[in-house]
């Protein structure tokens, strides 16, 4: 019984052996498999943080260079469109005091010829004052290209959709300026 007994503990034991290479071998295995996943999600979080930081550069440089040029050109933008207000309050000016002048002089019915001199000059002058509307042309113009080219740089950064219809439609139809104002300047 003894022997009978021994043998069936080595029969046990083999098994258990066999076993215990068998679950061995089957953790080796999971655990390589484990740790190949979890390299290649580190190299992954590895590339997406890469990637993710050159896009975040990317992004700061566009940023920054939105912010720097167009600072100063719509800087220069805001004093080129206020020298075009004064130029041409200073030509309306200047042309309605000649008008006047014109006017007066028409209106005393004076016929001499120092008077049709003072005419002559202020007919000039109203030709010379309406010589601001090609500098102040230029002016709007750069005013416009620098303003756009902020548009054209915040789009590339920022591509946005077009608003809403409606509200499209009520800022195209907003006056531009209101009829009192026009006829302020004019008196």
């Amino acid at each position: 019984m003894a022997n009978q007994a021994d043998q069936i503990q080595q029969a046990v034991s083999a098994t258990i052996r066999t076993e215990i290479a068998e679950l061995r071998t089957f953790l080796d295995r999971r655990i390589a498999e484990l740790s190949m996943e979890v390299h290649a999600t580190v190299d992954l979080m590895d590339f997406s943080e890469n990637n993710l930081s050159g896009q975040l550069k990317g992004i700061r440089e566009q940023i920054a260079s939105v912010v720097a040029t167009p600072m100063i050109a719509t800087r220069n933008s805001g004093m080129e469109l206020e020298a075009v207000v004064q130029a041409t309050e200073a030509a309306a000016n200047r042309i309605m005091e000649a008008a006047e002048a014109i006017g007066d002089w028409l209106r005393e019915g004076k016929n001499d010829p120092a008077g049709m001199e003072v005419v002559t000059e202020n007919v000039n002058a109203i030709f010379e004052a309406c010589t601001f509307q090609d500098v102040t042309g230029q002016r709007i113009r750069r005013a416009i290209q620098h303003l756009q080219q902020v548009e054209t740089m915040l789009t590339m950064i920022a591509p946005g959709e077009p608003p809403p219809a409606g509200r499209a439609q009520r800022a195209e139809s907003a006056p531009d300026l209101l009829q009192d104002a026009v006829d302020s300047l004019f008196g």
